[in-house]
Order: structure tokens, then sequence, then C-alpha cells
């Protein structure tokens, strides 16, 4: 059964009464707030605009209009307008791309410090294909030369495709080959050379960086409170390097004893606050696994943290603890000096294991469906082919897992810790889709983007090794596709509440091809200590100063800003589905006929002209009333009171 109910947003009172209901959050009631009305800045593109070609990559969307065309040099055809300070590396004519959908096209490649650009002319409309070098996994050389004398090349990529070119051989054998040129590129940091969001410097209306602001997203919950405090105690990242500056612990625990709970948690991610309910004061902690080992070594500090993590919540005398991991890796950890919580050490908490396995099970799923989903789908074993991949039971365990973190704080009024093992990959996962669930201001495009910053970024997600951005070494171990995985949660929830979240579907999947694009610098390093070593601020632009410089792009137009109501999902399989709109995207055949996002747009203005409207009668029965009562004063009447109408 679907229920909801929710907190209040970014700068509103919240209110003493939380109230459920049975729907989706699917009902017409209109929302308060309307976005449509802000100005669309020149430099932004929608993603209809520019589909001349079946597999034109999104980044073409960012490109300003303002820049001049360029010719190629020696074709005289059209060149792609560069970013600032895009350059041309290498071009080469007549190079033929083996487009899976169309067939074999010739045309000419560019190759620039941030793309690669072909362009086949023979068709009407020409043919683009517009590719980040970001989105390059690996390069492979595909055999030697053919009778023709051409040179395969095949581009294995991030975003669920296979590129493959052919070219004539060299006849100036010391002349490197444009895509020996294009290795160089797409892997700065195994060249030498600085990845391209550092040289990029695009200036927007909106300063991305200022987005998140740790001590306001903690006002905002109201912490610092008689419970909670605000700890200064990794401000210089020595307690805990992957951990961010500004922390929330209980109030009764000083910072020397938090130093002795890093020491027995595994790399000091002591157990910290992510969200606390506004009514109940049950919280959400995340950190990482105890360090147990095989003898079941104990904490007398931490045994202690956790007990007051518990008392902090005047409304239970219980805390849960959520393991992310299956219990028999759990217990493997314990020989590798790890391990899980014993219900004898800590008192009235309860130990519950939620079977997500680790980073490189996720891995071989993608890989599965990436054979499954591209370039062509068998149509008669779909279904058993999709089952084979398991990437929707990776999905539904992650769901399941989050909405019973959701159910204890929100229904029993319990505090819950989450971790797996370090706390960085399925722990992320799982608090904030929680908070998702929780808490109604995530559900907006600013309070998503803090969201992603709070408990993704600034908790030391992995980034720069789970994605590999600018390295050769496509092998690396440390790969994984956690934070697609959390985005196609995300996705799932807008399916089944899909007027609850502020932002569309074109907003996640842009999210997710910046997050390889390499062109912002959001996503760049380990942790908040690396961005700050490296001046990511200063140096890089924000994916946000992006997205928040052209709302309307992102904007659902059938959101309704429900104040008080908490997602409770379905996450049987059958409610589940596969994501189309991002794995299967490049195959022309799965598009939709009618373009979705121009029909956004198209409503969302509606919906503006309509709040006029609204706006123009509601000071009307105003104007009204207040004529009405002047004429009559010194008359008994009874008050009018204006119809709060949103559209």
């Amino acid at each position: 059964m679907e229920k909801s109910g929710s907190v209040d947003s970014l700068g509103s009172k919240r209110s003493s009464s939380r109230q459920p209901s049975v729907d989706s959050l699917s009902s017409t009631s209109t929302s308060r707030s309307d976005r449509s009305a802000q100005a669309k800045p020149p430099f932004a593109m929608s993603a209809e605009s520019v589909a001349t070609s079946a597999e034109l990559s999104p980044e073409f969307r960012v490109k300003p209009k303002t820049e001049a065309k360029q010719v190629f040099r020696d074709s005289g055809k059209e060149e792609p307008q560069l970013l600032p300070n895009e350059a041309v590396q290498d071009m080469a004519q007549d190079v033929t791309y083996f487009c899976p959908f169309i067939g074999a096209l010739r045309g000419t490649v560019l190759v620039t410090n941030y793309r690669l650009f072909f362009r086949c002319m023979d068709r009407e409309p020409a043919f683009v294909l517009d590719l980040p070098l970001g989105v390059v996994s690996r390069v492979e050389k595909i055999g030697g030369a053919s009778n023709r004398g051409d040179v395969s090349y095949g581009l294995v990529c991030k975003d669920m495709r296979n590129l493959r070119f052919a070219h004539k051989q060299m006849e100036d054998t010391l002349r490197k080959s444009i895509f020996e040129v294009l290795v160089k590129f797409a892997f700065p940091v195994s060249n030498g050379l600085q990845i391209y969001a550092f040289e990029y410097g695009q200036v927007f209306p909106e300063n991305g960086w200022k987005v998140y602001d740790a001590l306001s997203e903690y006002k905002r919950q109201g912490i610092p409170n008689e419970s909670w405090r605000i700890t200064k105690v990794n401000d210089h990242y020595e307690v805990c390097d992957t951990y961010p500056s500004t922390l929330a612990v209980p109030v009764n625990i000083p910072d020397e004893e938090l130093k002795r709970v890093a020491a027995f948690r595994a790399k000091g991610r002591i157990p910290v606050l992510s969200w606390i309910h506004p009514e109940s004061q049950a919280t959400v902690t995340r950190c990482s696994q105890p360090m147990v080992g095989v003898n079941g070594k104990r904490s007398k500090e931490d045994e202690k943290y956790l007990q007051a993590i518990m008392d902090a919540n005047a409304q239970s005398h219980k805390l849960f603890i959520f393991d992310a991991r299956p219990s028999v890796n759990a217990a493997a950890n314990k020989m590798k000096g790890g391990g899980y919580e014993s219900e004898d050490a800590y008192q009235n908490a309860e130990l519950v294991f939620l079977d997500i396995h680790n980073i490189h099970v996720m891995r071989e799923s993608l890989r599965k469906l990436k054979d499954v989903v591209y370039p062509n789908i068998e149509d008669s074993h779909w279904l058993s082919n999709l089952e084979s991949t398991h990437w929707l039971e990776h999905i539904k365990l992650i769901l399941a897992g989050a909405l019973r973190i959701a159910d204890k704080v929100e229904s029993g009024k319990t505090s819950v810790v989450v971790h797996c093992s370090d706390g960085w990959d399925r722990t992320g996962q799982l608090t904030s889709l929680a908070m998702l669930m929780l808490d109604g201001y995530y559900r907006t495009i600013r309070g998503f983007e803090v969201l992603l910053e709070k408990e993704w970024l600034s908790f030391g997600h992995r980034f720069q090794l789970r994605l590999g951005h600018g390295d050769k070494n496509h092998t690396d171990a440390d790969r994984s596709p956690v934070f697609i995985q959390f985005i196609d949660c995300v996705w799932q929830l807008t399916r089944q509440f899909p007027a609850a979240f502020e932002f569309n579907e074109y907003f996640l999947v842009t999210i997710l091809d910046h997050l390889y694009s390499c062109l912002f610098g959001t996503f760049l390093c380990n942790s908040e200590q690396q961005r700050l070593k490296e001046e990511i601020p200063k140096r890089t632009v924000s994916l946000w100063s992006y997205v928040n410089s052209q709302l309307e792009e992102f904007t659902n137009p059938m959101y309704v800003n429900y104040s008080n109501h908490v997602l409770f999902p379905v996450v049987s399989l059958r409610h589940l589905e596969l994501w189309v709109g991002y794995y299967i995207r490049w195959n022309p055949r799965m598009r939709p006929q009618e373009p979705v996002h121009q029909r956004h747009k198209e409503l969302l203005a509606k919906r503006a002209e309509l709040q006029k409207r609204v706006d123009e009668l509601q000071r009307e029965v105003t104007n009204r009333s207040a004529s009405s009562s002047s004429e009559r004063a010194g008359s008994p009447t009874r008050s009018i009171t204006p119809v709060q109408t949103f559209v």
C-alpha cells in the first residue's frame, strides 16, 4: 500500500501535525511555487532544439549560442560551437562511423581537449555525434588494416554505448592517428594533463558552489538543540580525512571522546547526524563498521556513544542499527578486522542486515545490463535477459532498505544508525533515499542539490575512484555504478509519486551525463578535503551553476508542493521498471514520438498563465471585499476571508 506524509521545505514553518494520505501525490492539487516566470539564459538549449541525429550527445545542449561558428579548415564545413578554452587538437576527414542503428556513415572527425565531434553531411538533416571525452572508458584498436586499408577503433563508453570508427591507414607513419590523439585527451590524468573542468571557466548568473552550506542545512533542521551540537573536532580533517569538517554529534559526548570512538570505527568514520525528525527528534545517523575483528573487540566509548544517540530521542528506548551488507559478508569482514555490532554489547539496539551486495557485484550487474540493452534488444528473450542481469533486484534491495529506515523513523519514532563497511557507498544510498522519502525539501531542485552535496560529496563518496575520471585503467576494481544506482532509485520514486518532485527526468539524466563529462568540478575528487586541497570551488564551475541558471528546463510541471508528506513507495519488483529514458535512450526506436521535454515546458507556460489569472481574480475579490466593508461601515457585517488558490 502506498502512503505518504512529510516535512516542510526550507524557509517554511514546520507543522505540528504530519498528514497521512493514501494517494501517490499525483492529485490535481496545484503547486504554491511558480518557476516558469524566470528568464531563460541565452546559453540554455533544450533537449529537442538540437536533435539532429540519432546519437546526439546531451552535451550539445550546453554550448552557448553566442559563440561564433567556425569552419573546418580544410573542408569548409561547420565545426561545433566551442566552449570557453576548448581547443581543436586534431581533425580527420573520410572517417567511417559504424552506427548500430543507421549503418556506416562517412564524415569528418574533430577532437578537442573536451570532446569528439563527428559529422556526416551526406544525410539530411546532417548526422552529428558529439561525445564528451570524459565518457570514454577505453579505446581499442580492432585488428590490423583491412583489405581497403582501413584501421578500426572501438570506443567503450561509460554511458552504455560502444562506438566504432574506421579510417584510412596513415601514409605518414610518423603522424599519430586521430584516435591516438583522442586517447591522450580522453585520459588526461594518465597523460599528465589537466581535466577540462579546470579550463572551462564559463560564467553563469548563479554560483552553484554556494548552494550548500553545512551550518545552514543543520540550522534548517533545528540543529544545534538540547540534544545535538555542532563540533569542529574535524576542522582540519585530523579525526577523519574522508568526513566533512562540520559534524553534528550528541551534546553530551566531548570531543576527546569522539577521537576514541573514531579509533574503533573503520577509517575513523564515527556515527554522525544526517537528519532529525522535526517532531519526534528521531534521527538518521551514518558511520562505518566497528573494528570488532575475529576476537570480538569492544569499545566502551562507542557503546556509550550509540546509547547517547538513542537517549537523544525521548520517544523511543530502542535503537535500530541497519547494516547494508548481507550478513555473510559482514561476518567475513571480521577476518579483516571489521565486523558488526553485537546486540549483547549494545543494549537496547537491534541489528538488521539489508542484504545489499558490494561494489564488485554491482559493476558486473551493470556490465550485463549493457550487453542486454546496447546496441540491439533481443525481443524474444527480453524479460529473461533483463532478469539475468539482476539489476532491478539490486535496485529493489536498496529501495527496500531505505524504506525500512524511513518507516522506523517516521512510524516507529525510533532513531537509526546506518553503515556498510566503510560508509561511503551503500550507506550514502540508504541515508539519502530515506531522507528523500522523509523530507519534502529534498524533493525540490535546490533541496536535491543540497542532498547530493551533503550526503554524497561532503561525506566522501569516492567519485574519482568509482568513476575513474581521466584514468585509462578501466579494469580498476574500485570502479562501480553506486551513484548511478542511487539516481535510478530516485527515478523509481518519481514514477510512483509523479507530483511529489519539483524536478523532471531530464534533471536526473543531466546529472548522470555530467557525472562523466568532466565539464564541471562537482563530481571531481574523493572527499571534501581533496576538493579544498585542489581548490575545486575556485578553479572549476559547479554543475548547479548551470542547472540553477535555467530552472525551467528541469522543472516538473505536475509538481505539487505538499508541506507534510512522507513517501512510502512500493518496492515490489512488479512495481519497478527499467529506466528506458537513460539506459536505452541511444536507441531511436525507444524514443517517444512526441518530445516530452517540450510538452513539459508548454505545461509550465500554461501554468504560469493560469496562476497570473488566479492572482488577478484574487486581487479583485480582495478589492471588492474592502470596498463593500467601507460602504457598510458601522453596520454589523461578517468579514469575508479571501480564498487562497494556487495553480
